[in-house]
Order: C-alpha cells, then structure tokens, then sequence
C-alpha cells in the first residue's frame, strides 16, 4: 500500500516553503530516513526523510512549486526498484510478437502522416509530472527524448538538453527569414539568435529572495546613514600574536578578532543604549540583553545566526560560538531559533579584502558594525610618520532613533577599546 509523503511542520510562524530538489527519481529504491526532497523555507533549508522502505511511486509537486505544512508531495509504494524477476519477462510467443505488429501499424500510420498518438503516451509515461510539464511548457514531444533515468526513464536533465539542442538548431531558420524594408530589422535578430546556448537560467532559491526583499525592505523602511573611523590593529595583534598558542591549548578555541570586537561592540552598546534597540511604531524598545548577530556567507546567500547572551561570554565562548554557528550555516543546519532575534549585528568584509564598504540595517535592528581589511598605512604619531595596520570600520544605524553625534561617539567607543584591548576586561 502506497504511503503519503507530506510537508513536515516546518517551525514557528513558517507555514509554506518552495520545492527545492528531489533527491531521488520516481521508481528508485528508498530506505526508511533516507533524504527525498529539499524543502526552502525563508531562512533555513529542510530535508523530508521517508517514512519507510520502498519505491518512490510518484511526485506530485516539482522543483519550485510551493508547499503548504500537511501537503501531500509524492507517494512511497512497496517493492525495492529492482527489475521485474525473469518469470515476468517470459511471455507467450503471442504476446511477444504483438508489440511487433503494433509497431509495424505505428510505422504504416507515420508514413499516411498521422501524429504519433501513442508515442507521446509512451513518452510520457516515462517520466514524472514535473518533467512532463515542462514539456509542455516548451512544446516537446517527450516520445523523441531518450532517458537516462533508471529502466530509461526520463529526467530534467533529459529534457533540459532537448531545449538547448533546438534552441541551437532554430538559429539558422530565424536568419534565412526574408527582409523587409532593410536590414534594421534583421541585425538584432542575428545578434540574439547568435548568442543562443550562451544564457543560463537559474532558479532564485527562497532563501535569496527573502535576502534581497529583506535588504529592499531595510533600505525603504529606515532612514539609514553610514559613519566610518579608522583603529589601529597594532595592540590587538600583538596580544593575538603572544596569547593565540597558549589560548588554543587552554580553551581549543581559536584566537580571532572576532571576540575582541564582539566584546568591544558590548561595552560601546552599554554606554549607548539606543543603539540596542528597537522601533515599533511610537515607541522604542531598550534592550538590557546583547544578542549578537554574526554575519556568514554561505553558497545560497548571507545568514545572520544569533550568539546569544554575548554579554555574559568570555573570550573562548565567544570565539567557539562563533566557529560553531559558521559551521552549522555552511553545511545547511542552522535552525530557526538559531536565526531569530538578535540586537546588534557584526559583519566583516575585509576576509573577502574589502577595503570599506556600507553595510545594511537587518531590520527591525537599528545599527551594524562593518569590519574591514587590515591595511599597513602610513600614520602620523606623535609628530612622526610610522607604518601601522589599520582597519576602516563602517557603523550603519537608523536616522531616526539613533542622532549623527551618538553614531560617532558610538563608533569612537568601539575604536578606544580595540587600541585598548585591555580594557574589555573591564568592561565585561
């Protein structure tokens, strides 16, 4: 008896997702807790696992369509997607001399000019009703696609292919067109038919198109604006450069700059509360608790995974959170509460050797701290020009709760406590 494959509850507030990617085929083999299908939600990727052994019979929603939590995605029948056993295949010598006449009748019918009919059924037949429709979408005849699934079923990839070749194919026909009053008409058309096979689409995962509403979002919604200052790195590296051993050996966490500036970014909240906070509507909500969001590039996009209670960490578990978040965004397993809130967020572009940059509100926060490359400049101390790594920072904050001389004075805080590491002891 065939078993329902359904839409997973997929966390608080999430009530559908998008289709993603079938890991496996109609008619292939499944075990029970195996992955089938990657579901897309807005912040985090899921996977549905089969429920038991058997055959994949069917997918009823393709790659891109959007699911509701309960529905019914595809079916799991018994069997293990062998090939039928020999007793099967053995039939009367009747029975195996039909299909040859039915081709015989096929090829008479094709030579009188009729369509094919039963072609496209066996075609069709042969693959799964994600493939089919986009067949139809592009007016193939799946009859004249050979499969490269298993027992030569036929795959997106298959028909995808298909596409490209007549996409190709037609170039020539379009360019021996007659012409018209000129050749205005003409030159664009060999243009673009010369470039054919030269354009990729690719589908915009749900993830990226949260991402880029989001950003619009932030940008139409605050009156954002963008300081900067400068910090001399030399007292940080130097102490990084004497503790980081000892420091790995004591703790197993590295000794990055990460927690000097997660830490400095507290103590500089602290003295300005505004900037750890919060508008909604007429009011503006004081936050007296430091979740820390750190930003992490990952193949589908950037993700903010939240360190909480930053405030009440030391060095090492600032550090090792930070690592483990990472870790957890780059493989696919951050799960929604490890995405949700925060007060303060931190992004570094400069491991990417961006020099400055303006970084974006994560709404509904009001500022983000932009880190960047460290840059041997030359500097004016104390009447004397000398070399220093210097690093540009850039805070990002919201006009309307938070005024120019706070964001300053904000941003200057950050910079004394980061030529000072020592005093972050204090602070914590």
């Amino acid at each position: 008896m065939a078993a329902e494959i359904h839409v997973p509850e997929l966390g608080e507030s999430v009530a559908d997702a998008t289709v993603g990617r079938w890991l496996k085929q109609e008619g292939e083999p499944v075990t029970s807790g195996e992955a089938l299908v990657e579901l897309e939600t807005d912040k985090i990727n899921f996977e549905v696992e089969a429920e038991q052994d058997g055959v994949l019979e069917s997918i009823s929603k393709g790659e891109g369509e959007t699911v509701n939590v309960g529905e019914v995605i595809g079916t799991i029948g018994e069997g293990n997607g062998a090939a039928p056993e020999e007793p099967e295949e053995e039939q009367p010598q009747a029975e195996q001399e039909q299909p040859q006449a039915e081709e015989v009748a096929e090829t008479e019918e094709a030579d009188e000019g009729s369509n094919g009919h039963r072609e496209v059924e066996d075609g069709a037949g042969r693959a799964s009703p994600s493939v089919r429709r986009l067949a139809q979408e592009y007016g193939l005849d799946l009859a004249e696609v050979s499969g490269s699934g298993s027992g030569g079923r036929i795959t997106r990839d298959d028909v995808e292919r298909l596409i490209r070749d007549q996409s190709r194919t037609a170039a020539p026909e379009r360019t021996e067109e007659p012409e018209r009053d000129g050749k205005a008409e003409v030159q664009p058309a060999v243009s673009e038919d010369g470039r054919a096979g030269l354009e990729e689409r690719v589908r915009v995962s749900r993830r990226r198109q949260t991402i880029a509403q989001r950003l619009v979002e932030s940008q139409q919604t605050a009156a954002m604006l963008t300081t900067f200052n400068e910090v001399d790195m030399s007292a940080v590296m130097e102490l990084r450069k004497r503790r980081k051993e000892s420091f790995q050996e004591r703790t197993g966490a590295r000794l990055g700059f990460m927690s000097f500036f997660t830490k400095a970014a507290i103590g500089a909240l602290k003295a300005f509360p505004k900037v750890n906070a919060e508008l909604q509507g007429s009011e503006l909500v004081l936050k007296k608790y430091y979740d820390i969001g750190v930003a992490v590039s990952t193949d589908e996009g950037l993700v903010v995974p939240i360190l909480r209670d930053a405030d009440h960490k030391n060095f090492a578990e600032i550090e090792g959170g930070i690592a483990d978040l990472a870790t957890k965004a780059r493989e696919g397993k951050l799960t929604l509460d490890d995405l949700r809130g925060g007060t303060f967020t931190i992004t570094n572009g400069g491991i990417f050797g961006s020099l400055v940059s303006t970084p974006i509100l994560t709404m509904p926060q009001v500022a983000i701290l932009g880190m960047h490359k460290i840059q041997d400049r030359p500097m004016v101390v104390e009447g004397e020009v000398v070399v220093r790594p210097m690093m540009y920072l850039a805070l990002s904050y919201d006009h309307r709760v938070i005024d120019g001389a706070e964001a300053v004075s904000f941003l200057v805080r950050i910079k004394e406590l980061i030529e000072d590491p020592e005093s972050l002891l204090l602070e914590g």
